[in-house]
């Protein structure tokens, strides 16, 4: 693992105080004790439910079991706490920041534990599950550009007896809320909060790309993969369920990114000794 950390500290020392891109994946947030998507351990998500569940077809057909589902995910997420991969994040943003660099963070997950951490360069292109919106498009509290605190809702009842007179409701026009997280028969425009063009933006002009804890499955990491590849600059992606392997597309780190990234931090803040490392 420490060669793979010298790898990566060389990597970010070389590129100056130029565009750092880190997007992350479900995987980071796996040693927080929040399921994987679709990673190989027996508890993820999508082994054991149908992803129609997290479509907005599904939620006009049965908001009801759409809302059970969801308000069980969001209780296990307000439940977790930040692991040292997160906090190692925001301790690469200040240092990357303080040699005048740009730092910036794309998550496609919904959890809060990035922000909780300190990371303030994020975008959620997924959605958060900390927020809600109405279910009407157009509304002020929905798409395109509204939502609402989820701590402003009462869900007490619904919990209590999940049926749909007891869902919360849009205080605006009374339509009922939703989740507002991206379901994987919206697009990425759909709102603003997404922050997709700039996220998109950054395939053009980040330096380096480091991916954490993906499985290049959804639409934004095969884009910074592909755009990253035909501008032939440097990727990593850490993933302790793959081979360690270097390609001409992507240097793959099998490290746990809890374990992996604290030690990537601690080389680029011993400063000279790892500015001279980077030219060996």
């Amino acid at each position: 693992m420490n060669r793979q950390a010298d790898d990566l500290a060389r990597a970010l020392l070389a590129i100056g105080d130029a565009t750092l891109l880190v997007v992350t994946g479900a995987g980071i947030s796996r040693a927080s004790g929040i399921p994987t998507f679709r990673g190989p351990e027996p508890g993820a998500v999508w082994k054991t439910s149908d992803v129609t569940l997290a479509t907005f077809d599904y939620f006009l057909r049965d908001p009801v079991g759409q809302w059970q589902w969801y308000l069980k995910r969001f209780e296990s997420v307000r439940a977790a706490k930040p692991n040292p991969a997160h906090q190692a994040l925001v301790e690469l943003e200040s240092w990357h920041d303080t040699r005048g660099g740009r730092f910036r963070l794309v998550t496609q997950n919904i959890d809060t534990l990035h922000e909780r951490a300190g990371s303030k360069n994020l975008i959620k292109v997924h959605g958060t599950s900390d927020r809600v919106r109405c279910a009407s498009r157009g509304c002020k509290l929905g798409a395109p550009t509204g939502s609402l605190p989820i701590a402003e809702d009462d869900f007490s009842a619904f919990v209590a007896e999940p049926i749909r007179a007891n869902l919360p409701i849009c205080p605006d026009c009374q339509s009922l809320l939703r989740a507002h997280v991206l379901f994987f028969d919206e697009y990425y425009l759909e709102h603003s909060d997404y922050r997709f063009i700039e996220a998109e933006a950054l395939a053009e002009t980040a330096r380096l790309i480091l991916f954490v804890g993906t499985s290049f499955s959804v639409g934004v990491t095969d884009l910074y993969l592909q755009r990253g590849h035909q501008r032939g600059i440097p990727m990593f992606s850490i993933d302790p369920a793959a081979p360690g392997q270097t390609s001409s597309v992507l240097e793959t780190l099998s490290a746990p990114a809890e374990d992996l990234l604290p030690v990537v931090c601690r080389l680029l803040n011993e400063g000279p000794a790892a500015d001279e490392r980077a030219h060996f």
